[in-house]
């Protein structure tokens, strides 16, 4: 089965995490599997200093599962190898009905572009991405080639991504 992807993307303090979440509530609400990919441009570490998976990570264990019954995290150490590929990430995860995508601004994969008006940069993405299906903001904006829906409408921005990734029951 080949996932249906869709994209969150923008600039710093644009919007995307907030939009992202409130997207997951929403299709998870309608009864969507749903499963995100959020990429990082800095070091980030999800483990706790202390913990016995971190002291399993430092003595350099290349990757540590920690596994209770209620979730599971795989670590994997980048050592010496590349940052992994978006679709090296995916092929990892369980089957869902829809992987939403935040960040990955240089991907092929349809996308809504957010714009805050405390947003880092107006240089718009739109410009140089065709990806682009969507403007999502919190100010008014005219002259745009797609459409442009309210930061908040989250109803209308999750009809527009069943729309785009065709998920229909």
């Amino acid at each position: 089965m080949t996932p249906r992807i869709f994209g969150i993307t923008g600039w710093k303090n644009s919007g995307k995490t907030t939009l992202t979440v409130k997207l997951v509530g929403e299709l998870t609400r309608r009864g969507w599997k749903v499963s995100t990919v959020k990429h990082a441009h800095h070091d980030f570490d999800i483990d706790k200093e202390g913990t016995d998976s971190f002291r399993h990570r430092k003595a350099g264990a290349g990757e540590v599962a920690i596994v209770s019954d209620r979730r599971w995290a795989l670590m994997h150490e980048l050592v010496s190898e590349r940052e992994p590929t978006l679709v090296d990430i995916i092929a990892r995860f369980a089957p869902c009905d829809l992987i939403l995508v935040e960040g990955y601004k240089r991907e092929g994969h349809k996308k809504i572009e957010t714009r805050r008006t405390e947003g880092r940069s107006g240089e718009r993405l739109t410009t140089g991405d065709p990806s682009i299906v969507a403007i999502a903001s919190d100010y008014p904006i005219l002259d745009e080639k797609v459409p442009v829906h309210e930061l908040d409408d989250i109803a209308a921005l999750a009809d527009l991504i069943e729309r785009e990734t065709e998920l229909s029951r």
